[in-house]
C-alpha cells in the first residue's frame, strides 16, 4: 500500500503500538429467523429510554457533567455527544432513569425526554450490524443515527435511532426482547 493510508496501517512501522490491533476471523454466528444473516442468537437487542441535554460546547463541560452524574451514583449504559449548532446534545442512557432525572435537578439541567433507541449487545464479529440494517432497509426503516464499538473481551455494543415512529417496528423487525 502506499501513500498516507499505508503510514497508518496497523502493523505498519511508525503506526503507534499501542493502538495497534488483532483482527481474527469471525465464526458463523447461528441466525434469528426473519433477521437476515449476520445476527447471532447470542444478540440481545432492546428498547431503551434515552434522554439528552444541551451543554456548553466548551472544554472541560463534558469532565463536569461526569463528575457529577458520578458523586450522584448515575450510571450509564450508553453516553452520545455531539456539536448541535454552538452546543452539543448530550445523550445519556442510564441504567436507573430516575438516578438521572434525581441528578439533573441539583445541576439545573434541562433533560429532554425519554426518547427511544434500539441497544444491542453481543459477540464481536465481522459484520455484526450487516443484517440489522438489510433488515430495516428493506422494510423502509431508515436508520437516524448509530453508534457502535468493539467492547473488548469479543464484545461489541450499538446504540440505534430510528424514526420515533418506527421503534416498535424496528424492535418487532430485529426481534427486540421487551
Amino acid at each position: 500500500m502506499r501513500g498516507p493510508r499505508a503510514a497508518l496501517s496497523p502493523g505498519s512501522a511508525g503506526f503507534p503500538r499501542r493502538l495497534q490491533y488483532h483482527v481474527h476471523e469471525a465464526r458463523r454466528p447461528e441466525t434469528v429467523a426473519g433477521v437476515k444473516e449476520g445476527r447471532s442468537v447470542a444478540d440481545t437487542i432492546r428498547i431503551v429510554d434515552y434522554y439528552y441535554i444541551e451543554a456548553p460546547n466548551k472544554p472541560g463541560e463534558g469532565a463536569q457533567m461526569l463528575r457529577h452524574l458520578e458523586d450522584a451514583g448515575v450510571n450509564l449504559a450508553v453516553l452520545h455527544a455531539f456539536p448541535s449548532g454552538r452546543r452539543t446534545q448530550v445523550d445519556f442512557v442510564s441504567t436507573d432513569a430516575a438516578a438521572l432525572k434525581r441528578a439533573a435537578r441539583p445541576a439545573k439541567w434541562k433533560l429532554v425526554g425519554p426518547k427511544k433507541a434500539l441497544l444491542v449487545n453481543g459477540d464481536d464479529r465481522v459484520g455484526a450490524l450487516t443484517g440489522y440494517f438489510e433488515t430495516l432497509g428493506e422494510a423502509g426503516v431508515n436508520v437516524t443515527a448509530v453508534t457502535a464499538i468493539a467492547a473488548g473481551a469479543g464484545r461489541f455494543g450499538a446504540i440505534i435511532w430510528v424514526d420515533p415512529r418506527n421503534v416498535r417496528r424496528a424492535a418487532q423487525l430485529l426481534g427486540a426482547s421487551s
